[in-house]
């Protein structure tokens, strides 16, 4: 199990990690999500000892790794770490760049080149063996810096924003290869990403962050479908935060975009809907994106591309009881 109690990161006196406490069960896929300046990837520093922290500390299997003071360098701990670049050496070809974390620990010459050649398999580059990393594709290369990560057989990878420098094709495809990998290896992941579908389809738990702290943590689906937050709810997936009533009390809550019925007449029955004008109508293929005016607040809908409706008109919204989620306001301060 990897641990982080109080983990306190300050840059000039401002605290950029900020009381963490998370424990990440052994062989679990976690996600890191929030916006630039959140503290992920500072996070993610201190767990590889790239950075010390300057209160708490980081456990894993129960030993420490960091504290104030005394931290086990990276090499020592069993851990991998891709980043953004993927820093491969120009001047080797796949099988030495893959092999070279192996020649570093003066493994066996059949070892090395055993290992070399089950992981390439694995992430399906063992025909471009003896190519260098200029005659290779960005997916091509990505997958080299996971060859290489995961041959030294660590407990524990971390990766930082590993597809932002691919298309949205690629970054699609390799979305699933790391987490087929992660399956097939089960090593510990913790993955540092901005974009909420890259961590809705890889990580087992999602952990949100904002402004240096925890906003909530839970499976894909517990973000989504029940945010805490107002900044859960807007960050993750988009949703309408709309003010409410529960058991007499004024509170905002949530409804997911697509969650709200938009509906061309008032139904004759059933709980009343607001009626509205439609704003904004913009067609997106699978889909189709409204803004509607409503009881004084602008709400956004998603419907199926055959619900048709022209800005300017009459519509009625319908919000189902059981898709609105009563929230916690959203403290006032950065992201």
């Amino acid at each position: 199990m990897l641990e982080l109690r109080n983990v306190v990161k300050r840059f000039g006196g401002v605290p950029v990690v900020d009381g963490v406490d998370l424990m990440i069960p052994d062989g679990a896929f976690v996600a890191l999500l929030g916006p630039s300046g959140c503290g992920k990837t500072t996070l993610l520093r201190l767990i590889a000892g790239f950075l010390s922290p300057d209160a708490g500390e980081i456990s894993v299997g129960g030993k420490r790794l960091s504290a104030p003071g005394a931290v086990v360098p990276p090499e020592r701990r069993r851990m991998s770490m891709i980043f953004q670049s993927y820093a491969l050496w120009p001047h080797m070809t796949v099988e030495q760049n893959v092999a070279y974390g192996l020649r570093l620990r003066r493994l066996p010459r059949d070892e090395i080149a055993r290992r070399v050649a089950t992981i390439c398999a694995a992430v399906q580059l063992d025909t471009l063996m003896q190519r260098y990393p200029g005659e290779l594709s960005g997916g091509q290369q990505q997958r080299v810096a996971l060859a290489r990560s995961l041959v030294v057989e660590p407990q524990t990878l971390l990766l930082d924003e590993p597809l932002s420098n691919l298309d949205a094709n690629l970054r699609e495809e390799m979305r699933f290869e790391i987490r087929r990998l992660h399956d097939e290896f089960r090593y510990t992941t913790v993955y540092v990403t901005h974009d909420q579908g890259e961590a809705m389809a890889t990580a087992d738990l999602i952990v949100v962050l904002r402004g240096g702290r925890i906003e909530q943590t839970g499976t894909p689906e517990d973000i989504y479908g029940r945010p805490r937050s107002e900044f859960v709810a807007r960050f993750v997936g988009g949703a309408n935060v709309l003010p409410g009533r529960f058991a007499g009390l004024d509170a905002p809550f949530s409804i997911r975009l697509e969650d709200v019925a938009l509906l061309s007449a008032a139904p004759a029955a059933g709980i009343a809907p607001i009626e509205g004008t439609v704003v904004r109508r913009v067609f997106l293929g699978s889909a189709r994106d409204y803004v509607v005016e409503a009881g004084g607040e602008v709400v956004r809908i998603t419907t199926p591309p055959q619900i048709d409706v022209q800005p300017g008109e009459r519509v009625w919204l319908g919000f189902p009881p059981e898709r609105c989620h009563r929230l916690e306001p959203t403290a006032s301060g950065g992201e």
